[in-house]
């Protein structure tokens, strides 16, 4: 097994990627748009990427927050709130925008699972301040730590009664980027100290098995690389200040933040001590680079994406989201109500 997750070009496999990827076994997939057409063809798809690998436990993954991000569209699909919504509540309800979040996210999650996806890279742990770039904006859950948090954890708890896996994204906090990421590389210039707001919800859902890191420089850290790519980073900051010692993906390494070329970008990431490399595009060409240079995936990066595997559940007998989805709108509605 190679530690990359791969993008798939359409709606079904090709000949030549079911093909690649039984030969190089990454380990997993993630999906956009561009995958899901119908719930019976999603379905399809994600049970084909299982049969090539003969097992079930297997990362098939997808950005599904709601708001701007959400691969699975209307109409096929139910449309979902950022994370601004469930931020918006806290300030007058914190226990009902908790709640909120929760069945929120459970209702995304059924969804997920009855396709056949079995993680999440939701919920964005990032704390918003006045300067945050729209690429993260509306999706914050807060500009507090602790409301972050709170907020997140009730995210990954949803999740994960419907047997789907969360992430905690973006490490070590992407709230301070005034760019975006998919364009250029940010440069945080806060101090250490200052920083400590930034980590702290991820501290403290540092037990969680799964987290992504982010494409941005921090320069009270290491002023060369991104934390992607940078070994002090992720051993100092990710790994010992967070305490974090789960599965650790980097963000796409297509994004126009990181330099080089896509398979010198996946070996850095690696050797800074990324666990996987998330691949997004479904280039063939930088998939098989990727998988020629990669090496075997460490004892350790097993043990943790065991983990992962470990927290997946099976899907719910009952996939009926109305009930949740009253639920939430009811609570979304309290605002209202009190005006």
């Amino acid at each position: 097994m190679i530690p990359a997750i791969f993008g798939i070009s359409g709606l079904e496999l090709t000949a030549d990627e079911r093909a690649f990827f039984k030969d190089a076994d990454p380990a997993g997939y993630i999906l956009f748009a561009r995958n899901c057409g119908t719930r019976e063809q999603l379905r399809r798809l994600t049970d084909d990427l299982r049969e090539i690998h003969g097992r079930d436990r297997l990362i098939v993954s997808i950005d599904q927050e709601g708001g701007r991000v959400a691969r699975m569209k209307p109409p096929e699909w139910p449309e979902y709130p950022a994370g601004e919504a469930f931020a918006k509540l806290y300030e007058i309800a914190p226990a009902s925008a908790i709640e909120a979040a929760r069945v929120n996210a459970e209702a995304i999650a059924r969804e997920l699972a009855m396709v056949g996806i079995s993680v999440d890279y939701h919920a964005p742990f990032d704390v918003r301040r006045p300067e945050t770039d729209d690429v993260i904006g509306d999706r914050a859950l807060g500009s507090e730590p602790m409301q972050v948090a709170a907020l997140g954890r009730a995210i990954l708890d949803g999740m994960a009664r419907a047997g789907v896996v969360g992430c905690l994204k973006h490490m070590p906090g992407h709230g301070r980027a005034t760019c975006d990421t998919h364009k250029e590389l940010p440069v945080v210039t806060a101090s250490d100290e200052e920083l400590e707001i930034d980590i702290e919800p991820f501290r403290t859902l540092s037990a969680h098995p799964l987290g992504m890191s982010a494409h941005i420089v921090f320069s009270a850290w290491d002023p060369d690389n991104p934390a992607t790519l940078s070994e002090t980073v992720v051993r100092d900051i990710i790994r010992g200040e967070i305490g974090f010692d789960g599965l650790l993906l980097s963000d796409d390494i297509d994004m126009q933040a990181l330099k080089g070329s896509i398979p010198d970008r996946g070996a850095a990431a690696l050797a800074a001590g990324c666990d996987i490399i998330l691949n997004c595009w479904a280039k063939m060409d930088d998939q098989r680079a990727i998988a020629e240079r990669s090496p075997s995936m460490s004892e350790k990066t097993k043990l943790r994406l065991d983990r992962v595997h470990d927290a997946m559940g099976d899907a719910p007998d009952d996939i009926e989201t109305g009930e949740l989805l009253a639920k939430r709108d009811a609570l979304l509605a309290i605002p209202e109500q009190a005006a």
